[in-house]
C-alpha cells in the first residue's frame, strides 16, 4: 500500500474500492442515460460546452453503446447543452456491472471541481438464462507468525518464503498442513526493514529472489537450497503475457528501473513496485505501479503511453478470460497501518476500470502475485492478531 495521490480520473477506482456506493435507480439503459445527462445539464450551466468520452466494460455489445451515447447527447441538447470536442466542462461515462445490476458511471469536472455520479438498473437473464458473473474469490492457505515474503502451491504440497528460511508443507489425511522440510537462508547482510521476496516455481525446483541475494532449491523429501550473493535481476511474470526482468534496488523496497524486455531489449523506466502485463487491440502493455503513487502504461518497447493515478503498490496480472477487456488485479491506496483491498480491473482502450465486487482484507497486503491462470497469490498482515496470512484470490466468469 501507499499514499493516495489526487486526481480526478482517480475518483471512480478508488470509490469503487469501497462498494456499495449510492446509486440512483432507472428503469434501463435509456432511463439511465437521461437521469446523468439531466444532472449533467444542471452542473454544467447554460453556455458551457461539454466533452464526452465513452468506456464499455460490461458484457454488452456495442450496440447498448450506441444506445447509451443517442440517449445521452439527445437528453443533453434537450435540456439546452452545447456538445464540443473540448470544453470547460469534461465528462466520462463507463458502462459496467456487478453481480446483480448494469451501473453507468459519469465522472465529470469542471475547472478544479469534479463529481462521480452513478445510476444502476437490474440485469435480467438473456433467454432464460443467468448472465456470467465476473467474481473475486479468496482461499485462506496458511497463516504464520513469521512474515511471508511469497508462497507457491506444488503438486505435493505448500512452499513459503520468510525472512530467514524456506518450508515445504504437506497435508495430512484430515487435510491440515504439516510442517516438512525447511532450508535456512542466511543473508550476507542485514536484509532491508521493508524486506521483500519472490518465489518462482518449476516442476520440483524452484528459485528465492531476495535484495542482493539469489537462492536455487529443490523440493524433494529434503528441501534442498543454495544460496549466494548476487545483484541478479529478478524474473517478473504475468500470467501468461509476459515475462519481465527487472533489477531490484537492494537495500531498498522497489525495482530500481532497469529493466529486460521479453524481446532482449534493455530499457531504464520510473522505479517501481510491481508490475503487470495486460493485452488490449491485440497488443501487449505492461503497468508499472511506480513509487511516487501513478500507474504508468508502457508498451511491448517500454515506452510510455500514460498514466493512472490512484492505486495501491501492487498489481498482478491474471489469464482469466471474462467479459471483456485483459483483466489484472491491484491494490487500493492507503497507509501501511490501515485495512487494504484488492480490486478486479478490465483493461480495454488503455483505460483500467473496476469490475466485480473487491476483497477486502483486516490489514494491509504485503505483497500480490501471480499464480498462474486465473490466480494470484495476496499475503496480508492483520493488524488485529499481527500474523502474516496467504490467501489465494482467483477470478471467477461464473454463468
Amino acid at each position: 500500500m501507499i499514499a493516495a495521490v489526487k486526481g480526478w480520473r482517480a475518483v471512480l477506482p478508488a470509490l469503487l474500492f469501497i462498494l456499495p456506493m449510492a446509486a440512483l435507480a432507472a428503469d434501463d439503459l435509456n432511463g439511465a442515460a437521461r437521469e446523468l445527462a439531466r444532472r449533467t445539464v444542471a452542473y454544467a450551466g447554460k453556455g458551457d460546452a461539454i466533452s464526452i468520452a465513452y468506456h464499455n466494460v460490461s458484457s454488452l455489445t456495442p450496440a447498448a453503446m450506441e444506445q447509451l451515447r443517442h440517449g445521452f447527447e439527445t437528453a443533453l441538447q434537450e435540456g439546452g447543452a452545447r456538445l464540443s470536442d473540448t470544453g470547460p466542462v469534461e465528462t466520462r461515462l463507463t458502462l459496467s456491472e456487478d453481480q446483480t445490476q448494469y451501473l453507468l458511471i459519469e465522472e465529470v469536472r469542471k475547472a478544479d471541481d469534479r463529481q462521480v455520479w452513478m445510476a444502476a438498473w437490474k440485469r435480467e437473464p438473456a433467454g432464460g438464462r443467468t448472465p456470467a458473473r465476473i467474481t473475486l474469490d479468496r482461499k485462506r492457505i496458511w497463516d504464520q507468525t513469521e512474515q511471508i515474503l511469497d508462497a507457491v502451491l506444488t503438486d505435493t504440497g505448500l512452499l513459503v518464503l520468510s525472512p530467514g528460511k524456506v518450508s515445504f508443507y504437506v497435508r495430512d489425511a484430515s487435510g491440515q498442513w504439516q510442517a516438512g522440510p525447511s532450508a535456512a537462508i542466511l543473508p550476507a547482510k542485514p536484509w532491508p526493514r521493508d524486506l521483500r521476496g519472490h518465489l518462482r516455481l518449476s516442476g520440483q525446483n524452484f528459485q528465492a529472489f531476495l535484495p542482493g541475494m539469489s537462492c536455487t532449491g529443490t523440493v524433494d523429501a529434503v528441501l534442498s537450497t543454495n544460496c549466494r550473493a548476487a545483484d541478479e535481476p529478478w524474473l517478473l511474470e504475468s500470467g501468461g503475457r509476459g515475462i519481465l526482468l527487472a533489477n531490484f534496488a537492494a537495500g531498498r523496497n522497489y525495482f530500481d528501473g532497469r529493466v529486460v524486455t521479453q524481446a532482449g531489449a534493455r530499457r531504464t523506466v520510473a522505479p517501481f513496485y510491481s508490475a503487470a502485463a495486460v493485452e488490449d487491440q491485440g497488443r501487449t502493455f505492461w503497468l508499472l505501479a511506480l513509487v511516487d503513487g501513478r500507474a504508468q502504461i508502457v508498451d511491448a518497447s517500454f515506452e510510455t503511453v500514460g498514466t493512472i493515478p490512484g492505486w495501491g503498490s501492487d498489481v498482478a496480472g491474471v489469464d482469466a478470460q471474462c467479459g471483456s477487456g485483459s483483466q489484472f488485479l491491484a491494490t487500493k491506496a492507503g497507509d501501511s497501518n490501515e485495512p487494504d483491498a484488492v480490486q478486479l480491473f478490465a483493461f480495454g482502450n488503455r483505460v483500467a476500470s473496476p469490475i466485480a465486487v473487491p476483497v477486502t482484507f483486516s490489514g494491509p497486503v504485503m505483497a500480490l502475485w501471480p499464480l498462474g491462470g486465473a490466480s494470484v497469490l495476496a499475503v496480508e498482515r492483520d493488524l488485529t492478531t499481527g500474523r502474516y496470512a496467504a490467501y489465494v484470490l482467483t477470478v471467477g466468469c461464473g454463468g
